[in-house]
């Protein structure tokens, strides 16, 4: 062997390269992108114990026939029930990501707003803070800074962050005159569309019975979210499902649950859609929540609001980059405020948004290693 090279290799060897710098190392456990997806009105009994048999009965549960439901989704345990019910979460994000909100492992995640209905949950998930000022479902622009609005400010993110609905006030909640957030709420599938795809989508949107005023069916919605996922590619992609909350009011049971298979299977698809993208493969986290829970009895569990106290634990999931795969947390208390900051935190912006919006609760616990 030359000793020259030889001299080299045991120098190599005494003197290693320096250790990666800590912001390398931070922006390995960085995403480049994020998918929010929130199942509104969605309890966190039917999250950790999916099917609940007392609810499946004409009086309580509105379900003319109990026997198809109890097929679908009736298992010998919780863990089983849940993952019949939510697949996807409970087989991907259960065992990749984290699911926070199992008060039989000690686990609380609580609304801090004392509304406990859906705008001022919304607000306090994406501003980061309760605002008594937002106390109604009025169609009036969220005057806080969201998440969504200071990401859409930022040098990357400018014309990349966008947001769909079922729901009507969506567009107000995330300020889209204000913010230029791209705002899909409740009307066509695809905001100017641009190919025959699009336009069928539209159309076929248009031709879905009217079922409630304010809201479509959540099936338009994700097809719009799933089809600007494909051809806009935003960096922030924001979702409100709506049915579960609707269904749950109309005391139907049978077509709640069935809502909130169907909303585990839209989030399989769009996180599916996105890993077969090279933009978003490998590079993108995914956020779950609910913006209130709901009653805990057959009497009031199509309720929720401030008469209904049971309304106010609800669940939240983190799965992607940053995010160690620790499954169901135990132990752990979190609140709904703290959704924003974690959101800019996974996309290792954390600081920056909470120092823009200082009213903001911290992102969740252990979110890089």
């Amino acid at each position: 062997m030359n000793r020259f090279a030889f001299v080299a290799g045991v120098l190599a060897l005494a003197c290693p390269p320096p250790p990666a710098k800590a912001e390398d190392a931070k922006d390995r456990h960085r995403a480049d992108n994020v998918l929010v997806v929130t199942f509104d009105g969605f309890r966190w009994q039917e999250m950790f114990g999916g099917y609940d048999a007392t609810l499946n009965t004409k009086k309580d549960g509105g379900v003319g026939k109990p026997e198809p439901l109890a097929a679908r989704f009736d298992r010998p345990t919780p863990e089983a029930r849940r993952e019949a019910l939510l697949p996807f979460i409970w087989t991907v994000v259960a065992r990749e990501g984290q699911i926070l909100g199992d008060a039989s492992r000690g686990s609380r995640v609580r609304i801090t707003n004392g509304f406990w209905f859906s705008y001022p949950g919304y607000n306090e998930m994406l501003a980061g803070f309760a605002d008594p000022r937002v106390d109604s479902n009025d169609k009036k622009p969220n005057p806080n800074l969201t998440v969504l609005e200071w990401l859409n400010r930022r040098p990357g993110f400018e014309g990349r962050v966008a947001a769909f609905a079922s729901w009507d006030v969506l567009p107000f909640i995330v300020a889209a005159e204000r913010s230029g957030v791209h705002a899909n709420g409740d009307g066509p599938a695809v905001l100017e569309p641009v190919s025959d795809r699009e336009l069928l989508l539209n159309a076929f949107t248009d031709d879905l019975p009217a079922y409630w005023a304010d809201e479509r069916f959540d099936a338009a919605t994700m097809q719009g979210a799933l089809e600007y996922l494909r051809t806009r590619q935003p960096r922030v992609l924001y979702v409100m499902l709506g049915e579960t909350d609707s269904w749950a009011h109309g005391r139907r049971y049978d077509v709640y649950l069935d809502a909130a298979s169907r909303s585990d299977r839209f989030v399989r698809r769009l996180w599916e859609e996105a890993q077969s993208l090279p933009a978003y493969r490998g590079r993108t986290a995914l956020v779950l929540a609910t913006d209130h829970g709901r009653g805990a009895t057959p009497l009031d569990w199509t309720d929720h609001g401030q008469k209904v106290p049971a309304a106010e634990p609800i669940w939240m999931a983190v799965m992607g980059p940053g995010t160690p795969p620790l499954g169901v947390r135990e132990g752990v208390e979190a609140t709904q405020s703290q959704l924003a900051a974690t959101v800019a935190a996974l996309l290792g912006l954390g600081g920056e948004f909470q120092r823009a919006q200082p009213k903001a609760a911290p992102p969740l616990p252990d979110l890089q290693r």
